[in-house]
Formats: structure tokens, C-alpha cells, sequence
């Protein structure tokens, strides 16, 4: 049965609320990434509970990393993050540098949903830069990315609980 709600709003505006909630809150899945980092200090951020994991901080910067290739994408460059360009290091496990990752994060994603929001849906269908898929398929992708990694922080965060 089709839903009886109007459709006012465009495919990418549509789009770039889900990033938003997958990032933000009120996803319909549970906590989004900031929910899941609000009680997270740098101590817990920067350890490394699991052996061979990345560390919240890592997985947070990571994210950080995707959501701005996807804006550079948008504005036409071709972007493929590898390396330490995709998983940066922590160079200072401080609670100020802490605090500082998760408000130069949260720019990038708003930069990203921002874009997303006033893109016409027509460049949804855009081939994105060197690669064979779509700018949709590439920002649902995107979404899904974070939502996955919110849930491996959300691990990391119970490993630290049980192990304390």
C-alpha cells in the first residue's frame, strides 16, 4: 500500500535528510553517530579495546574523510582517499584535540548535507568522477557508511564498558 504523503520534497532534499539523521539523530534505527559520541572522552575515542580495530577517533575521522570526498566529488574531482588519507591517525589524544575532531567532523558533514540539499535532482543521475555509479547511489552509500561505522563505534563503546 502506498503512502498517502505528499511528496513536496526533491529526491536529493529527501537524500540529504537521511544523511543528516544518520549523522545527527532521530534515525529510525536507534542512536546516529553524535549520539552514539556524546559520553565518548579522548581516552575512550583514542583506545583501542579490540585488537587490529581502528579506534573511535579513527572511525570518526574516517567518516570525516568519506563525507568530504563526497562534497569534492559533488563539485566535480575525482576522489579516492587511501591509505592515511582514508583512516587518519590520532597525532594527539588530547580532550581539547578530541573535541576539536568532533566540531571539524560535524562541519564537514554539514557542508555535505548542505550540498546535498540544494542539489536539483536531475545530478542525482551524474556519473560521479572516475567511478561507474551514480551520485545517488553514491550518497545513499554514503549514509549507509556512517550508519555501519556508528554501529562499530557503538561496539568499540560496550568492549571499553565490559573491559573496565
Amino acid at each position: 500500500m502506498k503512502s498517502k504523503r505528499p511528496r513536496t520534497q526533491s529526491q536529493a532534499a529527501r537524500i540529504a535528510d537521511q544523511l543528516r539523521r544518520a549523522f545527527d539523530g532521530n534515525a529510525w534505527h536507534g542512536p546516529a553517530l553524535i549520539e552514539l559520541l556524546e559520553d565518548v572522552d579522548a581516552v575512550t575515542a583514542a583506545a583501542a579495546p579490540l585488537p587490529k580495530i581502528h579506534s573511535i577517533w579513527e572511525l570518526m575521522l574516517h567518516i570525516a574523510v568519506w563525507d568530504g570526498a563526497a562534497s569534492s566529488r559533488l563539485s566535480g574531482e575525482k576522489c579516492q582517499p587511501t591509505g592515511l588519507a582514508n583512516f587518519p591517525l590520532v597525532s594527539t589524544s588530547t580532550e581539547v584535540a578530541w573535541r576539536k575532531a568532533i566540531a571539524e567532523t560535524r562541519h564537514t558533514h554539514d557542508a555535505l548535507v548542505r550540498t546535498v540539499g540544494a542539489l536539483p535532482d536531475s545530478r542525482l543521475g551524474d556519473r560521479v568522477p572516475g567511478k561507474r555509479y551514480d551520485f545517488y547511489h553514491m550518497l545513499h552509500g554514503i549514509a549507509q557508511h556512517e550508519l555501519y561505522h556508528a554501529g562499530q563505534i557503538a561496539i568499540l563503546k560496550k568492549a571499553q564498558t565490559s573491559s573496565r
